[in-house]
């Protein structure tokens, strides 16, 4: 009994871990967006041809965070079902 209970709060520590970086990774992609669609990155893309690093990596770290976490998110789910 002790080890099913351990299990099932480990998957809801694991479901609230992936829902955290998906909510993350959604506003790191927000934030990311947007700041690549300012002044500074325009001007910066007419003479360098890119956006800001910056963004990027705010975009980069937003789309991996919000695949981890609905990977686990689902993966939990599954692992609830079975």
């Amino acid at each position: 009994m002790t080890g099913q209970g351990s299990a099932s709060a480990s998957r809801i520590r694991s479901s609230l871990l992936g829902l955290a970086l998906l909510v993350v990774g959604v506003i790191l992609l927000v934030y990311g967006i947007n700041q690549s669609e300012s002044v500074v990155s325009d001007v910066k893309e007419v003479f360098t041809g890119s956006p800001t690093d910056k963004s990027v990596w705010f975009i980069v770290g937003g789309a991996a965070a919000g695949v981890a976490g609905l990977a686990m998110l689902l993966l939990g789910r599954r692992a609830t079902k079975a």
